[in-house]
């Protein structure tokens, strides 16, 4: 399903947050949301899972409007979302947290059948959970809890997943894990990101946001240059080729007044002084 962003305007407290917000996001493909902190990426999101109406614009799923002409039910049925502050009882185990993402698709009184319990095994084995089914959240680590809750979003099967800063709180291998498995989906995904690398290695296209507007969006590759990221960021970038997995690969350093050291700011290469020679 594409998903298109219309002119969003959104404002909470007579305060603007977003303001003419349009992107179009590309069946099965992995959209990122960049930009810096309170730039307006979770509002954003909010605006595209139905959790905050615009005050102006809209959001499309196939051409139908999220607020106007869908239900709570019917867009829970396309779209999923896992979202930073998603809560999770401890006291229930892993196969009880994903059934809850067949909620969508049941009556107040009805109870799992034999397809839910399919499509929940499915979920645990898609996210490689499935030995933890029976283990309560609480005794599982941060990067296992996270795969859980996109077990739930996956168990809504839903065609569109949304993700608020999915890599949150985990360490180095977990996050690679996670978005590598997201990226293995195909569904067409809408994320926000804090980190460019991520954004760049994963995402088939991004949209930059600053003070609640697009700046920027397309191909990483075309998006991300050093000028943009200094201006919008606020720090030096070096663009380049991962050299052990051969994706576009963004290195940041803060921006120094040393008057040794200078920065290209159109081509990412960083120039450097070469020492006195004392000898």
């Amino acid at each position: 399903m594409n998903v298109t962003i219309a002119g969003v305007d959104v404002t909470i407290d007579d305060q603007p947050i977003l303001t003419g917000v349009s992107m179009e996001v590309s069946s099965g493909h992995v959209h990122g949301i960049i930009g810096p902190n309170g730039s307006g990426k979770s509002t954003l999101l909010r605006a595209i899972y139905r959790s905050l109406r615009p005050s102006a614009g809209a959001v499309l799923i196939d051409g139908a409007d999220l607020w106007r002409q869908l239900t709570a039910r019917a867009s829970a049925r396309r779209r999923a979302v896992v979202t930073q502050d998603s809560a999770i009882d401890f006291d229930f185990s892993v196969r009880e947290v994903v059934a809850m993402g067949r909620a969508p698709h049941k009556g107040m009184f009805d109870r799992d059948d034999r397809r839910d319990a399919a499509i929940i095994d499915e979920a645990l084995d898609s996210v490689g959970m499935s030995w933890a089914g029976s283990r309560l959240v609480a005794t599982l680590s941060g990067g296992e809890r996270q795969r859980v809750l996109l077990a739930r979003a996956l168990a809504q099967q839903a065609p569109i997943l949304v993700l608020d800063e999915p890599t949150n709180h985990l360490d180095v291998r977990a996050q690679l894990e996670l978005l590598d498995l997201v990226r293995s989906l195909g569904l067409t995904t809408i994320a926000a990101l804090h980190d460019l690398d991520h954004a760049a290695s994963v995402c088939d296209a991004v949209s930059v946001l600053r003070r609640g507007t697009v700046v920027a969006s397309g191909a990483p590759l075309e998006v991300l240059t050093p000028a943009m990221i200094r201006d919008v960021f606020g720090v030096r970038a070096h663009i380049g080729t991962h050299p052990l997995t051969g994706m576009l690969h963004i290195a940041v350093a803060a921006i120094t007044d040393d008057p040794d050291r200078q920065a290209d700011d159109q081509t990412g290469h960083q120039i450097e002084r070469p020492p006195e020679d004392h000898r």
